[in-house]
């Protein structure tokens, strides 16, 4: 498990979706990462698995739970099945879920988030921008209010499940400029002007749909207002905590998943008369990576516990999160090492997982910005 704090919920939870996530996607891991994309139904199927609704409220037709659970389902997604970019699309909902559960009106919780649990509808949070990158502040999608809607204009890029989502958790500009002005709007994917780009092609991930979302003179109604207007950063930061968590989560999870994927090839890789795992070199380096991966997991399984206690925890999570994909990229990297020239085919888990560790420094927050986020809370630059 995850965590160093979990109880039977938390374990039996992560073993229920072990074992669906090896019948259901690892048989067809290799065929979605090569075809970009997995078949629509395996929402249906996770829904009626009780898996998306797994951390939201019951009278929302979730199944309630905690971050632990999240990560829990998480974990399981990634190891069991095999394919992170899999996991991610079918989990592009747990970063456009919560604001809506958390700031929602109560009409608007029904409206989307019980059919999200259940599978039946796909969600997708919109925040970055072509021209605007990790510069939140900075957004100009912009939405003018009209009577009882607003009119939508702008566009959207590197959104996860974009080209298939029915509901857009969208990030706008309904006052002036800077943190303000901002306000969280969802955005029903058949409303006249919504339209989706390019389909992108990415380094890593590649079973999960990534795409361009434009927006011109959308009307959506007022009432899809997550929160009061211009009140809309204060949800995005709250909602970048628990994302960045569940991304450091990842990490650990491919971590584990590249050390048994070496493990596993070492035993069975002959060189020289003996098994791999007869040379102290490798033997060794299984230990440094094991070693990172137990690091990695006992820190973010300590934020994580400071989360649930609603303790102030963005600095801490930035560190988990920097730890994570630094030691993630790592490991990755020795795995593939280990699997020589296998490493590098594409057949091979661990080549995948080596592309795909590559995001995590940008994902969510860059690097640079988890830093920027640690040094203000240590008072560097303070004067």
């Amino acid at each position: 498990m995850l965590a160093l704090f979990h109880d039977e919920t938390h374990t039996a939870l992560y073993e229920a979706v072990f074992g669906w996530a090896q019948r259901e996607i690892a048989p067809n891991a290799l065929e979605w990462e090569e075809a970009g994309g997995f078949p629509d139904e395996l929402f249906a199927k996770a829904g009626q698995a009780g898996i998306l609704g797994a951390c939201y409220p019951e009278a929302l037709g979730g199944g309630g739970g905690d971050i632990f659970h999240l990560l829990a389902v998480t974990e399981a997604l990634i190891r069991g099945g095999k394919s992170v970019g899999t996991a991610v699309g079918l989990g592009s909902h747990a970063i456009a879920v919560p604001p809506i559960v958390k700031l929602g009106s109560p009409d608007l919780k029904q409206r989307v988030v019980p059919g999200v649990c259940a599978g039946e509808k796909v969600a997708a949070l919109a925040i970055t921008e072509p021209g605007v990158g990790s510069d939140v502040a900075a957004l100009t999608c912009k939405a003018v209010r009209d009577g009882d809607d607003f009119i939508v204009t702008g566009s959207k890029t590197f959104i996860t499940s974009g080209s298939r989502a029915d509901f857009v958790t969208t990030a706008v500009r309904t006052g002036g400029p800077g943190y303000g002005g901002i306000s969280l709007l969802v955005i029903e994917t058949d409303t006249p002007g919504f339209s989706v780009g390019r389909k992108l092609s990415k380094m890593g991930w590649w079973a999960s749909d990534t795409a361009e979302l434009h927006f011109e003179a959308c009307r959506v109604p007022a009432a899809n207002l997550i929160g009061p207007v211009n009140h809309g950063f204060a949800g995005i930061v709250s909602n970048f905590v628990a994302e960045r968590l569940m991304l450091a989560g990842m990490c650990v999870a491919m971590m584990a998943l590249a050390i048994e994927e070496s493990e596993a090839y070492v035993r069975e890789r002959r060189a020289f008369g003996r098994s791999l795992d007869g040379f102290q070199i490798t033997r060794h380096k299984l230990a440094e990576m094991s070693t990172k991966e137990a690091q990695a997991r006992a820190f973010v399984g300590t934020v994580c516990e400071r989360y649930r206690r609603r303790e102030d925890v963005m600095a801490t999570v930035a560190m988990a999160k920097n730890a994570a994909a630094t030691a993630c990229l790592e490991v990755c990297d020795a795995a593939v090492q280990l699997h020589g020239g296998y490493g590098y085919m594409r057949e091979y888990t661990v080549e995948r997982l080596f592309r795909d560790a590559r995001l995590f420094p940008i994902g969510g927050g860059t690097t640079e910005i988890m830093n920027e986020i640690i040094a203000k809370s240590r008072g560097y630059g303070a004067r």
